[in-house]
């Protein structure tokens, strides 16, 4: 479990007062137009160094320190008073801190707690109060100072999991957090672009501008999720004497809650078990559809929240266990322009070293040059980078504010990095305009196909297929098949390596067509979308027949991107025609297919299901990765899926499994071992 960065260092009252304007101005841009200066992790480093300042030197404090204020004070307040006090949470770094506020909460309810710890996602957000009165909601109001907040009622009706009307005439004031999903994050930044307005930053600074924002001409839609609820105007509707029970009753109102995401609500006996269950929702984060930037845990029994009582700004019964920040800020200091398998020409970010999530982060993806080009991104800016598990660090933004006037512009090139000719810059992405059959992607795409996902070749790696190509043996895929033991064994530097090769040949011959296409590396397309495509027309023939309008009738396949396919199957002709000659199967019910063309689709043991596949696999499913075990799944007649949902009929649970089997749970899915699914597909497994 990694920890927060250390406290920001104040030595003297001037460090203290710059670092309090630092703390005051970023908090303002962030409530201002949601585009703060400081990332989560240097804010709550710096708050940290203010208040460990102040406590060493009282007599210095400001009156306007952001210390035990909510939104550091500079929250717009408004004129709306809130029901019950809307405090902040106070926070813990690691599993030390929360001992100590354990111990805390114990002295303060005078003995350990009984009633368990709920534990639940602290969501990257803003928080807001939905009040409803005889199940019309009637107004939303923001944080504010903790007393008063502002009327956010214009947004009624923008907010998924936040129904206007409840099922029953129920007069509450439910409290939670909106926020900006990934999804929902990509679409406001083109309806945005499309309007010529900045683009966000980030998930959660557009959450806060889109918030407050008011006669816009366009409509941005966030997403709810409650974490608690009040009485409103005296009526005694709430029952229940957990947190975990009232939740429940809010969430049976329609309105979504945190139980619902794919970490859930979990009650848990002791602290060591909610320290566990941090650690868990830690390796979870990456795969949320949503940012989140700690874990909050409270005393689940409202009795032991009554009996702990509150501070000023915040309550004895709850904290927030930060998690390491997935966000920091750095400087660019290069841009590299690299040339992929297909061809595409991707501008790479050479970053000051800089630690994110656990990790040391050098490079990252600067997804296009469109992206450059809208951000204004330059040479030694200090830069947003975002990274969560094993995701590739991206950039998200140059802070402009940060400027010195060291900067400089970023060189677009002119012509393709790698073999010095045309760019074709016609779409958001550029490639090398070669063109797919050019030598610039010639040993990375052969690396693709020849890897375990595709053709399985095994022991041809990158310093064989390196060998083959300088000696000019190997100008396409289709090149491959055609080696002889004498060529294989000079490339390799042994004849029982060319014996081995050759028997690796006439087994990937016989893959089935979804592998073999997938092989090509067409633009556009994956293992999935090749399996969809193969189920689709049956044979290559077919596939090389079809017009984009065809293609575009594929599961899965985006219209938009069906010419672009079309265009790189027809480019791909020549290398085609070589693996027919080879030998090469040609059709998705042939070679390691036809155990499976005597039975029909609706014969198979997964025949109208929808399957989703979590933790590691062993026994039977050994050393399968993801796709293979989705190819199974469609091989025996399921559909795989990615994410649980209401549509998921079968869950396969492995080793490490987490919030998608909390979900299936929840949602009463069929939850299936893997030594059970392995026994429901055996005829299947091959």
């Amino acid at each position: 479990m990694t920890t927060a960065a250390p406290a920001t260092s104040l030595t003297d009252r001037a460090a203290y007062n710059e670092a309090v304007d630092q703390a005051l101005a970023a908090s303002a841009a962030y409530y201002g137009d949601g585009d703060t200066t400081l990332d989560d992790a240097s804010y709550d480093a710096l708050g940290r160094g203010i208040a460990a300042y102040e406590r060493e030197h009282p007599d210095h404090k400001r009156a306007d320190s952001p210390t035990g204020k909510v939104g550091g004070g500079v929250a717009p307040v408004g004129d709306v008073p809130h029901t019950v006090p809307m405090l902040s949470l106070d926070n813990v770094f690691d599993a030390t801190g929360l001992e100590k506020w354990g111990a805390s909460l114990a002295r303060r309810t005078g003995g350990p707690v009984t009633g368990g710890y709920a534990v639940e996602p602290k969501l990257d957000g803003a928080a807001i109060a939905a009040r409803y009165r005889d199940g019309h909601l009637v107004q939303l109001v923001g944080r504010g100072d903790g007393t008063y907040g502002e009327d956010l009622s214009h947004a009624i009706g923008t907010i998924v999991g936040l129904p206007v009307q409840l099922p029953v005439p129920a007069t509450v004031e439910i409290r939670g957090e909106v926020l900006l999903t990934s999804e929902q994050f990509r679409t406001a930044n083109e309806i945005r672009a499309a309007h010529n307005a900045k683009t966000f930053s980030n998930p959660r600074n557009g959450t806060a501008g889109t918030l407050r924002a008011k006669d816009r001409p366009y409509v941005i839609a966030t997403t709810f999720f409650a974490y608690g609820a009040v009485g409103l105007d005296e009526v005694a509707f709430l029952h229940g004497d957990t947190h975990e029970a009232v939740m429940a009753q809010v969430a049976a109102l329609g309105v979504q809650t945190t139980s619902s995401t794919e970490v859930g609500l979990k009650v848990c006996a002791t602290l060591g078990e909610a320290q566990a269950r941090v650690e868990e929702i830690q390796k979870l984060r990456a795969e949320l559809p949503f940012g989140i930037d700690g874990v909050v845990i409270k005393a689940n029994s409202f009795a032991e929240q009554q009996a702990a009582g509150f501070a000023t700004r915040h309550p004895h019964w709850a904290i927030a266990y930060k998690l390491a920040a997935v966000e920091a800020q750095t400087r660019l200091l290069a841009v590299e322009w690299n040339v992929g398998r297909t061809g595409i020409i991707a501008p790479r970010a050479v970053l000051e070293p800089v630690e994110v999530d656990g990790s040391t982060v050098t490079y990252a993806t600067l997804h296009n040059p469109a992206f450059i080009r809208d951000s204004g991104l330059m040479i030694n800016d200090t830069v947003k980078v975002w990274k969560a598990g094993d995701i590739i660090p991206r950039i998200e933004s140059p802070v402009t504010a940060l400027r010195t006037g060291a900067e400089s512009d970023i060189v677009f090139p002119e012509a393709c990095p790698k073999c010095g000719g045309g760019i074709d810059k016609s779409g958001e992405r550029w490639e090398c305009a070669g063109g797919v059959n050019g030598s610039c992607g010639l040993l990375p795409s052969l690396k693709y196909a020849v890897g375990r996902d595709q053709l399985d070749i095994e022991g041809l790696g990158v310093t064989y297929l390196e060998a083959l190509v300088d000696k000019g043996l190997v100008n396409d895929l289709g090149d491959l098949f055609f080696l002889d033991r004498d060529q294989l064994a000079e490339a390799t530097g042994s004849e029982k390596r060319a014996d081995s090769l050759l028997a690796q040949f006439d087994k990937a011959r016989k893959q089935p067509l979804n592998r073999v296409f997938c092989a090509l590396g067409i633009v556009r397309t994956g293992r999935t979308l090749s399996r969809e495509i193969a189920r689709h027309f049956g044979t290559m023939a077919k596939i090389r027949a079809a017009d984009p309008e065809a293609l575009a009738a594929v599961n899965k396949l985006p219209g938009a991107n069906a010419p672009k396919i079309a265009a790189h199957i027809a480019a791909m002709g020549p290398v085609i025609d070589k693996l027919v000659a080879a030998g090469v199967n040609m059709g998705e019910d042939d070679g390691a297919a036809t155990a499976e063309s005597g039975s029909s689709a609706s014969s198979k043991p997964l025949a109208g299901e929808v399957v989703v596949v979590t933790g590691g696999m062993h026994g039977p499913l050994e050393g399968r990765n993801r796709n293979q075990m989705n190819e199974l799944i469609e091989n025996a007649g399921g559909t795989a899926s990615s994410s649980v949902s209401k549509k998921t009929t079968i869950l396969v649970a492995g080793e490490g499994a987490g919030s998608k089997l909390a979900k299936a749970e929840q949602l009463g899915t069929k939850i299936l071992s893997e030594q059970e699914f392995a026994a429901l597909i055996a005829d299947h497994l091959g």
